[in-house]
């Protein structure tokens, strides 16, 4: 999948961070959903801004302002990135980043986070963590070594009737047929 699972959720995490910073310090009175609108909307941040953490923060600004006051903090956004380290995404809010563009993942690798979400989330809470998504690359991983090892011994003939070139110690599984009764 990913060779750096434990850094899936902290770069999303951290790129959302960054697309607030940015777009915070171009609002000094404050990051509102009309100025995230406004933001995404000029030209001359389409190369500078994030896209697809843009239109998270956008479209997810309610759940953000957890105050309701109408304005993103950077305190709010600790405590979004502290629930993304800590409890996960949501297959939805996977989904979201995915289907908006680039969320710094490569497509393939996304593309597995979401169709293995239900596997990955054993706790069955509806997210999925970094430590879930890494036990479950560790676990495929584990399974090929043994599915590639049991298909050598499988095709491997000498198991079966024994290799001629071994020396008289050793045994096929149908040796003791054949074993030498002195």
């Amino acid at each position: 999948m990913a060779n750096n699972n434990n850094g899936i959720l902290s770069g999303i995490a951290s790129g959302l961070t960054s697309t607030y910073s940015y777009l915070a310090s171009q609002y000094p009175n404050g990051l509102t959903l009309e100025n995230l609108t406004e933001a995404r909307g000029k030209t001359s941040n389409l190369n500078v801004v994030n896209q697809s953490f843009a239109s998270y923060l956008q479209t997810n600004f309610a759940n953000i302002d957890k105050d309701g006051d109408g304005i993103i903090t950077a305190s709010e956004m600790d405590n979004l990135s502290n629930l993304i380290s800590t409890q996960g995404l949501t297959k939805a809010e996977l989904t979201q980043l995915y289907a908006s563009g680039s969320s710094g993942l490569s497509e393939s690798t996304m593309s597995k986070i979401l169709e293995h979400f239900d596997e990955m989330d054993t706790n069955h809470d509806g997210r999925i963590t970094s430590a879930e998504i890494s036990a479950y690359d560790i676990n495929c991983s584990r399974m090929q070594v043994e599915d590639e090892f049991n298909n050598r011994r499988a095709t491997d003939m000498s198991v079966f009737y024994g290799n001629e070139n071994a020396s008289t110690d050793t045994y096929s599984l149908l040796s003791y047929k054949y074993k030498n009764k002195n």
